[in-house]
């Protein structure tokens, strides 16, 4: 009999293979170790033809029952289950235990087609030799929008526009804890607990106490309104009942 093209499937693998129909079930198996890294003691072989018919591949007498037995039909999954128990199986994917090759610094740098070497030559980021002064017209327009807009630590304000976020203004400065936070910060410890975080953040505290409850946010100036805003009295609406 002529061989038959069937879609190999296991957990960590898939592959179209020829199949000999004339092979036994133990030659199968053994085949197949290679290609999916199960050891045929542990293998479970199910047969999925396209008519959605399945079929296990198994016999009392496996050296002698031959695939010829089952009804092959070309490009049909032969399904590989790995029977082990999960503590037993190899983790072909888990990339974390292998050792990665590192370049070092010194020669990344001599490199003329890297990342590095593209910024160095377009002038970006940190080769900008105006990156400073652009740093510090961003560190002055901060501290230009806190000044126009009054924003000192103790003043009522409200944040974003939205009169549900009152507080009181706490911090203005700098916060390294938060990425990219170049310039200045407004801290604000909001009426109610809908904030961020307590009044500190990455471990350092900006004010007040531990206490668990979120009343604290940081935002840039441009967010903060300042003013007379007294706090909310969600139960002044009410009608009386």
């Amino acid at each position: 009999m002529a061989d038959v093209p069937l879609q190999v499937v296991s957990e960590n693998s898939a592959s179209e293979r020829r199949i000999t129909p004339s092979w036994s079930i133990s030659q199968l198996k053994a085949k197949l170790e290679p290609m999916t890294g199960v050891p045929p003691s542990a293998q479970r072989l199910v047969l999925k033809t396209p008519a959605k018919e399945t079929v296990a591949i198994e016999a009392m007498d496996e050296d002698s029952t031959y695939l010829s037995s089952f009804p092959l039909t070309p490009y049909a999954e032969l399904q590989v289950v790995d029977t082990r128990p999960a503590g037993q199986r190899p983790n072909y994917t888990d990339t974390s235990g292998v050792d990665k090759y590192v370049m070092p610094a010194d020669e990344y740098e001599k490199k003329t087609d890297s990342v590095l070497a593209w910024k160095k030559a377009e002038k970006l980021g940190r080769f900008n030799p105006d990156a400073p002064s652009l740093e510090q017209a961003k560190i002055d327009a901060f501290l230009q929008e806190i000044k126009s807009r009054g924003i000192e630590v103790g003043k009522r304000c409200r944040v974003g526009g939205e009169d549900a976020k009152r507080g009181e203004v706490k911090y203005v400065g700098d916060v390294k804890e938060i990425p990219g936070a170049l310039g200045a910060w407004v801290g604000i410890q909001l009426d109610e607990p809908v904030g961020k975080n307590d009044g500190s953040i990455g471990g350092t505290r900006y004010w007040g106490q531990e206490s668990g409850m979120k009343h604290g946010v940081f935002v840039r100036p441009e967010r903060v309104e300042v003013g007379d805003w007294p706090m909310l009295n969600d139960l002044e609406d009410m009608e009386e009942i």
